[in-house]
């Protein structure tokens, strides 16, 4: 893996700066399901919200490497502010890949517009001249309550000249509704939303045909910019959900870590779990597989950029190997934590501990259907022995 240049350091130590912030509103985000207005207003102040953006708006266009490493630096705070953070400067990359004209509407007079995403296709879609109309409703948009902006998903008959497909479309957030749909067991602060939309006028400048994006094809002008060249388009669409959760489990760790001197064993003379020889290998392994699987997801991520950078698509093999071996670092990561908690013992699930939060969150996250492992494992092994993968979109 490359060294990391100064600029990136700065990113990733501004954030490690806010994790005491982030930490103390934590339990708050959690029960509020909603982040706090004083964590998101320092990491705006931060800079931390412009990952994604181009430079020509002011944006720090960021590597995906450095989009993950900042991501898993606010995880190890909060994983839900983290999340949405991460899908806000991702999202800013796929809205970088459209025309200049679209991008100029995001950012031109609002450096600091916020983007978010969600692939999910809308049925209910017209060709109009000049673009398209769409109705429906969009869910998963994690952070929906404090974006300007939506690039969403939607089925067309037609596009250009492409055959039937998906087309990503940029799309204001106001005025469609938001429905309050997000009532779950993890992540419960990421305001995953659901965005209803009716008869809106999405015009060509504003989309980008799916096919193209997985060609390594996007309709920017400013091709000369790596970031937004759509090279690895699927895996960027993963490799973006992978910080958090790095920044989770490493959060998980540190915790039981330094609790295991003062922590005895329940119905053990031992005095404390650092004295525990079955402890120690609980500890060490869970570490191990932080470790690992931090570094493979990093290697991924630089992997994708390197690519970005020499304009050009990796072999489909290499991106369906890729697409498996980050859910399975994922998972690596969930359990892991699993791991911690076990030695952690019982306590774990007090709601004043933090690490119940931690193991509610990387459970939920680490099943975004992105990371599905056995569909990554099974469309792997579909490519390596020429049969046709299922998977979707096409790594």
């Amino acid at each position: 893996m490359t060294q990391r240049s100064d600029d990136v350091s700065e990113l990733v130590q501004r954030a490690e700066k806010l994790q005491p912030l982030l930490a103390a509103h934590a339990a708050r985000t959690d029960t509020t399901r909603r982040p706090a207005t004083e964590a998101l207003a320092a990491i705006t102040e931060a800079g931390l919200l412009k990952l994604g953006t181009p430079r020509r708006f002011g944006g720090y266009q960021s590597p995906l490497r450095t989009q993950v490493e900042v991501s898993a630096a606010l995880g190890q705070g909060c994983g839900s502010t983290a999340w949405i953070v991460q899908n806000m400067n991702g999202s800013a990359v796929f809205a970088g890949m459209l025309p200049e004209k679209a991008q100029n509407e995001v950012w031109a007079d609002s450096p600091d517009a916020r983007v978010v995403a969600a692939m999910g296709p809308l049925t209910e879609v017209t060709r109009v001249e000049g673009g398209f109309r769409v109705s429906g409703k969009v869910g998963w948009l994690s952070g929906v309550d404090y974006a300007d902006w939506a690039m969403v998903g939607f089925a067309t008959p037609e596009y250009e000249q492409h055959p039937p497909g998906v087309v990503m479309g940029l799309v204001p957030v106001e005025p469609a509704r938001i429905e309050d749909t997000w009532q779950v067991t993890g992540m419960r602060g990421t305001c995953t939303n659901t965005l209803h939309l009716d008869q809106v006028h999405v015009p060509d400048h504003r989309t980008m045909n799916v096919l193209g994006l997985l060609a390594g094809l996007s309709p920017t002008e400013f091709q000369d910019e790596a970031l937004y060249r759509g090279t690895q388009f699927s895996l960027t669409l993963a490799i973006i959900l992978a910080g958090t959760q790095i920044g989770l489990a490493q959060a998980a760790a540190e915790l039981v870590r330094a609790k295991a001197p003062t922590r005895p064993i329940s119905y053990t003379t031992y005095g404390s779990q650092a004295q525990s020889v079955g402890f120690q290998i609980q500890l060490g392994q869970a570490e191990v597989m932080i470790d690992s699987a931090t570094r493979y997801l990093l290697d991924i991520a630089e992997r994708i950029d390197e690519a970005g950078r020499q304009g050009r698509q990796l072999p489909l093999h290499r991106r369906l190997m890729l697409r498996a071996g980050l859910s399975w670092a994922c998972t690596q990561l969930r359990e892991a934590v699993g791991l911690l908690v076990d030695a952690h013992g019982t306590s774990s699930f007090a709601e004043a501990n933090p690490l119940q939060r931690i193991w509610r969150d990387i459970n939920t996250a680490s099943r975004h259907a992105m990371l599905n492992a056995q569909v990554g494992f099974e469309a792997h092994g579909a490519g390596a022995l020429g049969a046709p993968t299922t998977i979707i979109p096409t790594a």
